[in-house]
């Protein structure tokens, strides 16, 4: 696998910029989106190996983001972040078979693993899916 890809969605300029400049660091492709609008105009032109989506945002939520993206691109593992957690998001993002919840503020080092560790088994979950691996 090359180079591990990352689309982040979230109004913050301050958490778009601490994420761009840690995932870049680690040597990761980093977009960063203000507008959901403008991160699935991206991800309809552009493959990511994973999606991390603030919950709360201006235009739409992220709950209607990621049911777009599901539309677009079904397996791409999404993670969630949010400070204003609650159990009808959680409940919600379950659903949308996110792959995880993240609660801000969060350890960046614990993030950086966590969604680490994500890609890893959807790269192991295609590969048996294609054939590539046996297990």
């Amino acid at each position: 696998m090359g180079k591990k890809s990352i689309l982040v969605v979230d109004d913050e300029l301050l958490i778009r910029d601490l994420l761009y400049d840690f995932f870049s660091e680690k040597g990761w492709l980093v977009s960063v989106q203000e507008s959901p609008d403008r991160g699935l105009e991206m991800m309809r032109n552009r493959n990511f190996d994973i999606a991390l989506v603030d919950l709360k945002m201006p235009e739409i939520d992220g709950i209607e983001l990621i049911r777009k993206i599901r539309n677009l691109r079904p397996a791409l593992p999404i993670v969630i972040m949010t400070a204003f957690p609650s159990t009808e998001t959680a409940i919600e993002a379950s659903r949308l078979k996110v792959n995880d919840y993240i609660i801000k503020p969060f350890n960046i080092n614990k993030l950086f693993r966590v969604l680490d560790a994500i890609i890893e088994e959807s790269c192991r979950h295609e590969d048996v899916k294609e054939g590539r691996l046996k297990v």
